[in-house]
């Protein structure tokens, strides 16, 4: 899933690539994309380009004061094409779900992988209309995000620290994947109740989320939309690397799996040597 460095990158490329082009039509491929019909998507056509900023995890590109927001949940993602097919796609076929056509020929797509549908498209007149932006906690490269207000949200709330980092009602734009890596890099286990941080362990965690999402944020500055994915996997020390060597230590990095979805860790680093064989069955909370 794009998490914050990606989305903030792909509004970063859409700044420099869109804004100041009018839109000249949009077409809707998968409708069970549309999560609003009023503004319909069809008043996005004529509109200037005006801006591209993130909001956690959603991606919002702002047309003259009408907003189409997007969020690409776990397979989704954007194309952007300097010459877009003038003939309009096929509704339901292949991974396509909206295609954006701007005034000069260029665009982008928003497509989807797999079976499950989860991307997300809303043309609203406010970003706060939108059920989850209207629900996010603090974004952790604002100002505001001190070290007080990580132990405040940390001992405010129950449950696992990795469940609470990915919570984007508590924090905004974290995911499962940068939350492996600042785990690693703290040498926490994602299991540890939240609220025993000490005040020591919240100053660290602190300041290896900030400077892990800072990091990856620079990466990706810069880069075309296309190469974002390949810079994501290759900055990553233990998400999905389940079964090679941790770069730190050289142990075994495992995994836990989940319905969904999975979380992968080093036992040499964070959990004392023991493998965590379930979530709801390990009792390292180390």
């Amino acid at each position: 899933m794009p998490e914050l460095p990606e989305v903030e990158a792909l509004a970063a490329f859409l700044r420099d690539r869109a804004v100041g082009k009018a839109v000249a039509r949009v077409d809707v491929a998968g409708i069970q994309s549309l999560k609003t019909y009023d503004p319909p998507v069809t008043s996005l056509a004529g509109l200037a380009v005006t801006d591209a900023r993130r909001h956690g995890k959603f991606l919002d590109v702002d047309c003259d004061g009408l907003h189409l927001v997007v969020h690409l949940a776990r397979a989704g993602w954007l194309q952007w094409r300097e010459q877009l097919p003038p003939a309009p796609p096929k509704p339901g076929k292949g991974p396509l779900a909206l295609r954006v056509h701007l005034e000069d020929g260029s665009g982008f797509d928003l497509t989807e992988q797999g079976t499950q549908k989860r991307l997300a498209v809303y043309v609203v007149r406010d970003p706060a209309e939108v059920p989850g932006i209207a629900r996010l906690g603090i974004d952790p490269l604002d100002p505001a995000f001190t070290v007080e207000a990580l132990q405040a949200l940390l001992s405010g709330v129950r449950g696992q620290v990795k469940g609470v980092l990915t919570d984007q009602s508590v924090l905004s734009g974290v995911g499962n994947a940068y939350s492996d890596e600042v785990l690693w890099e703290v040498r926490m286990s994602p299991f540890k109740p939240a609220s025993s941080l000490t005040p020591d362990q919240v100053a660290e965690l602190h300041a290896v989320i900030v400077r892990t999402l800072r990091e990856a944020v620079g990466r990706a500055e810069g880069l075309a939309a296309k190469a974002l994915k390949a810079e994501k996997k290759s900055g990553l020390n233990v998400h999905a690397r389940a079964g090679l060597p941790c770069p730190r230590c050289g142990d075994t990095v495992r995994e836990v799996s989940f319905a969904t979805k999975s979380l992968q860790y080093c036992p040499t680093c964070q959990t004392g040597g023991k493998p965590l064989a379930d979530r709801r069955l390990s009792r390292l909370l180390k």
